[in-house]
């Protein structure tokens, strides 16, 4: 029933999207011959003349068309009609292009408004996570640590917690004995090998029998994890070293000895990147009491794992009055929409692989999800940003897409001229080609991740 729920909400908005795009060509002046709501596959349930527009509502809802007489070889209007959107300023042709968007940018605004006044809070996206238990191996460096149950984690390496799955990623990426290590951390260890060894040639290796001084052992770094990897997602890092077989295993070796009788086969630098491959600290700061208190060094085990139960409490924003419902609404959409516009950006630059995008099935899923545990309030705010990031979409300089045409509208702006509609209609259908094809890999994604239970 809720996914149900969700898939309405879904296809209201691309109702609201092509109703702004009718909306505003009548508003112009500009015949609609055609405003269906669903796309166009399969049995139509509904159509009825209006004027001059049919309107249809087709079976399959998740879509929406606004057809103009322009795109009709008997539409019963002369070539030069006023009526035709080719034959309107490039300002109202825009104007008619871009309003799908505005009107979700509005439908987002008004749900979030609407959340704020109805329910008196929105979330602030950020949770308070507490320890409830440790349950750790015994000897583990958790207990040893002075956590409690009952403690309230407020950072982790200097990194303010404000999701319980930002511990994870901090263990998963502190698990000793990695098998890589930093340049920095590399040199460091180098450097101090070249000290007490300094008989000992820098590149060539070491002559058999020899005796090598080992530095004292000591923690990698703490890891700082980027904001792109609190999303779960690795971030590629020229200055890792990663270990050798033959480097691994003198490290395996070279654990908490004082020297090393060299065997012929290593270098220096052999050595350093093998006694630089330890373990990793995590710095915990806890709220206990309303005091902040720092903890003693923990370290995760070779599976990335402290030994702890967690249990969140979700910030709320409080949105009693007029002026805290806008500010607190103003707050929300304009960190969710930093959060997209980042998020986009990270995927035009490779850094979020093809296989982690998602579409309307995932949605879909997640939505349904989120109305059934969560309740209705907070689907209607994941429509409302569902709203706002198909206005960002659709806002790319893509062709197929609103932004595509805006493009091309600005050109002509530019050249005093339109393009050649030969040209326009090879770049169109080159870019609608490409759409299908990007659609079909996001729905393959969302296959697979219904099967791997992924979302």
């Amino acid at each position: 029933m809720n996914i149900i729920l969700m898939i309405l909400l879904i296809s209201i908005l691309i109702l609201v999207h092509e109703l702004g795009h009718y909306a505003a060509a009548r508003i112009c002046r500009i015949r609609v011959s055609k405003f269906g709501f669903g796309l166009p596959f399969g049995p139509t349930l509904y159509e009825k003349q209006i004027g001059d527009t049919t309107f249809y509502i087709h079976a399959f809802l998740l879509g929406g068309y606004v057809s103009f007489p322009d795109d009709e070889k008997d539409s019963g209007l002369s070539d030069d009609s006023p009526e035709l959107f080719k034959n309107k300023t490039v300002g109202q042709r825009a104007f008619v292009t871009s309003a799908g968007v505005i009107a979700n940018v509005f439908c987002a605004i008004v749900l979030v408004l609407f959340t704020a006044f109805v329910w008196g809070k929105l979330p602030s996206s950020e949770y308070d996570v507490y320890v409830t238990k440790i349950v750790a191996e015994k000897g583990a460096s958790v207990y040893n640590s002075g956590l409690k149950p009952g403690d309230k984690i407020v950072k982790v390496n200097g990194v303010k917690i404000t999701n319980p799955i930002q511990i994870n990623l901090f263990a998963q990426a502190s698990k000793p004995f990695d098998n890589k290590i930093t340049q920095e951390t590399y040199k460091q260890k180098f450097n101090e090998l070249k000290k007490l060894n300094p008989q000992v040639s820098i590149e060539d290796k070491i002559p058999p029998a020899t005796k090598i001084n080992l530095p004292a052992y000591s923690d990698e770094p703490k890891i700082v994890l980027s904001k792109i990897e609190l999303f779960g997602i690795p971030e590629k890092d020229s200055s890792i070293i990663n270990l050798t077989q033959e480097q691994k295993t003198l490290r395996d070796n070279l654990l908490n000895k004082k020297t090393y009788i060299a065997d012929g086969k290593t270098t220096l630098k052999d050595v350093a990147i093998a006694t630089a491959d330890t373990k990793i600290p995590l710095i915990i700061e806890i709220e206990r009491e309303g005091k902040i208190i720092t903890l003693n060094k923990i370290y995760p085990n070779n599976d990335g794992i402290i030994g702890i139960e967690r249990t969140y409490k979700e910030i709320f924003n409080q949105t009693s009055n007029i002026k805290s419902g806008f500010v607190n609404s103003f707050n929300y959409l304009y960190s969710n929409t930093e959060t997209m516009l980042w998020s986009l950006g990270q995927i035009f630059t490779g850094k979020i692989p093809l296989k982690d995008l998602h579409g309307i099935v995932a949605i879909t899923k997640v939505g349904g999800d989120v109305i059934e545990q969560q309740g209705l309030f907070k689907g209607i705010l994941l429509t409302a940003m569902i709203s706002l990031n198909l206005a960002i979409v659709n806002l790319l300089p893509i062709p197929a897409l609103d932004g595509g045409h805006l493009l091309f509208l600005l050109i002509e702006k530019i050249r005093g001229r339109a393009i050649n509609e030969a040209t326009l209609e090879k770049i169109g259908n080159t870019g609608f080609y490409l759409l299908i094809i990007l659609m079909i890999v996001i729905v393959f994604n969302d296959i697979i991740g219904l099967i791997t239970n992924k979302f």
